[in-house]
């Protein structure tokens, strides 16, 4: 439910306004479709074989599972880390630089991150890797537990795990505290000179707002990520149902946190939530805070 709701107020505003929507901003709504996407492909599904207490349907249902989310996740992870590269290039350029990012460069990139993903999502089709049911029976991914003894599956898990999860990551962590630092030495500089227009506020918002991104993708993925490594080197019956389940579930949260990060650093953001109105009539209720300058950073 927070899924769709956050992300579909994401979708509706861009929609809303589609001519002024800048590039970076782009990259936003590919995150929100890939998000919704997993969120309507899936998770009906798992919680249908919940509720059945056993997955529904067979190996053809198990495989179309398995194929979204390896998908939609890494079409998010790689979004995520595009995003960060472009504002980290965008905040230690000149503003002739910047502008340089055009909406063809986002476009081209997005095209680049749905082949990617589309790649590796269909690889184990082809017979490098396989998809299966999690341990606790409910859901289905990458068969972990059948790569003991198989170094074609070790290897595309190796491979996987590196280009689709390690690199991304400390490519997000490094780019955002390379954020926080330059913003950090632009307020030492104001300091210095005995002018502090909002400079405080920009730093500590800034800051937070990059801690938040980077722990996020962190403690949603890297749970999970640590229990199929596991589960790689011995037996997926070592491990309990329940310690197999939760990091399941960190991982598709992942889906849900990104609008409320907007909709907290985005001035603009909120003020076309505001405007939204429901089918039912009522309004969306917000809370107001300035934040013009961090909204002019996050979005350029």
């Amino acid at each position: 439910i927070l899924t769709i709701l956050g992300n579909s107020a994401v979708l509706a505003t861009a929609v809303k306004r589609c001519s002024l929507l800048k590039s970076p901003e782009l990259l936003t709504v590919n995150l929100a479709v890939a998000d919704m996407g997993m969120a309507l492909s899936m998770y009906p599904l798992a919680i249908a074989s919940a509720w059945n207490h056993a997955w529904l349907g067979g190996d053809a249902s198990c495989v179309y599972y398995a194929l979204m989310g390896f998908l939609f996740g890494v079409c998010s992870m790689m979004t995520l880390c595009a995003m960060a590269v472009i504002r980290f290039l965008a905040t230690n350029s000149s503003k002739s630089n910047g502008n340089k990012i055009t909406k063809n460069t986002v476009c081209i990139l997005i095209a680049f991150i749905w082949l990617y993903s589309l790649l590796w999502a269909i690889l184990p089709l082809v017979g490098w890797g396989y998809y299966g049911p999690e341990p606790f029976g409910i859901s289905c991914t990458i068969a972990w537990s059948k790569f003991h003894n198989s170094s074609n599956g070790f290897s595309f898990i190796l491979s996987m795990f590196l280009l689709c999860t390690v690199l991304p990551a400390l490519t997000i962590v490094a780019c955002y505290l390379g954020i926080a630092w330059k913003v950090h030495k632009a307020y030492q500089e104001i300091q210095n000179i005995d002018r502090i227009p909002n400079a405080a506020k920009l730093e500590k918002k800034l800051t937070l707002m990059a801690v938040l991104i980077s722990v996020a993708f962190l403690s949603s993925w890297t749970p999970y990520a640590a229990a199929s490594f596991w589960s790689i080197f011995n037996s997926s019956d070592s491990l309990q149902p329940v310690v197999t389940l939760l990091p399941c579930l960190f991982a598709k949260s992942s889906t849900a946190y990104n609008p409320f990060i907007y909709y907290v650093f985005s001035k603009s953001f909120r003020g076309e939530v505001r405007k939204l109105r429901c089918c039912c009539g009522w309004r969306v209720h917000y809370f107001s805070s300035d934040s013009s300058a961090v909204s002019t950073v996050w979005s350029g």
